[in-house]
């Protein structure tokens, strides 16, 4: 018997309340869920389903073959299950199961797995039942292969990663016990950039997706990572790596009307503090400084600064804008002010 014809009935079984089974054209029983019949009615083609005796009865084609199938109960939920199996034995299963580990994680991502394919292939790829999150690894110069040998010798044993493009690789990252290791998966990323960049001195940005509670949400968490990684290059984010959480306030400030953005900008910087914010030097300082914790020896030392020169920076913002964001709450205005005028260009 074909196998594939197997398998196909296998997975339409472990759908809930589904009691199927596979004929051959000569009425004897192939394989799924038996129930005897004297005799099976007969059904013209594919299309025509019949209930009689408390089940359902319909013709299907599976790669260029005919078959009876049968399903138990007769009511329209019946029904509506054979319509659905027989359009899905139309098409070319054959392909659905000779995937690899990459190319169904990269269906998973993409949103391209059918429910059957996750069905099947997390079992067989023993894909754990863990929350993960989907990194997307970038490195400019078409060197994406490159990255991915380094990615492939440092992810654990169910994570996988594979290439998307020429400049761009995607980690599913599983949280287990090596994650444990590590104090959030922002540290591992910074990690992955590190060893990356040691082992082919390729410099990489990391755009993390949010939390996937199974394999059926990991494509949220790879649009989630897009996201990232296009916000991040619009707002010209400093660091290597960049999380889904970290855009939280973007996000609810692009869902408020263009007007009320201008509004709030309006309201929060006057002609004065907007020159601030349209001076490069300045805001490279101002964002320099609140990714550096507001820590003024690191900030110096990132920009190549000297201490007072910074001080004198930090001072002129301040009588700009009335926000000395050496102080925490300053620095959230500074930070929402800052994000108003790019998305308002």
């Amino acid at each position: 018997m074909d196998e594939y014809l197997r398998t196909f009935v296998e997975e339409m079984n472990e759908m809930p309340g589904v009691k199927f089974a596979a004929y051959d054209e000569r009425g004897e029983f192939l394989c799924g869920s038996e129930t005897y019949f004297d005799k099976l009615p007969a059904v013209k083609d594919a299309g025509e389903v019949i209930s009689r005796g408390g089940a359902t009865f319909f013709k299907f084609r599976f790669r260029a073959k005919r078959y009876t199938g049968t399903l138990s109960g007769s009511g329209e939920a019946e029904r509506n299950y054979a319509f659905f199996i027989t359009e899905l034995a139309g098409r070319d299963f054959s392909k659905n199961f000779t995937l690899s580990r990459e190319d169904f994680f990269r269906a998973l991502v993409f949103g391209e797995a059918s429910y059957f394919q996750i069905s099947r292939f997390t079992r067989k790829f023993s894909v754990p039942d863990k929350p993960a999150c989907v990194m997307i690894i970038t490195a400019r110069g078409g060197r994406a292969e490159d990255v991915l040998n380094v990615l492939t010798s440092f992810a654990g044993g169910a994570d996988c990663a594979f290439t998307v493009d020429e400049e761009q690789c995607a980690l599913v990252k599983f949280f287990d016990k090596t994650s444990r290791e590590y104090a959030s998966v922002t540290e591992y990323a910074g990690f992955l950039c590190q060893s990356v960049y040691e082992e082919t001195g390729i410099r990489t940005t990391v755009s993390i997706g949010g939390t996937a509670s199974g394999a059926e949400e990991l494509s949220t968490s790879f649009m989630q990572a897009q996201y990232v990684k296009k916000t991040g290059a619009f707002l010209a984010s400093r660091g290597e790596v960049h999380s889904f959480k970290e855009f939280t306030l973007v996000r609810i400030l692009e869902d408020l009307p263009e007007y009320k953005r201008g509004e709030y900008l309006r309201l929060l910087a006057d002609k004065r503090a907007r020159e601030i914010f349209e001076d490069p030097e300045m805001t490279d300082t101002a964002e320099e400084f609140l990714e550096s914790n507001l820590n003024i020896s690191e900030t110096s030392r990132n920009l190549y600064l000297h201490r007072n020169t910074l001080m004198y920076r930090l001072d002129k913002i301040e009588k700009a804008t009335g926000l000395d964001i050496r102080k925490f709450s300053d620095a959230v205005i500074f930070r929402l002010i800052t994000i108003l005028t790019k998305l308002s260009r």
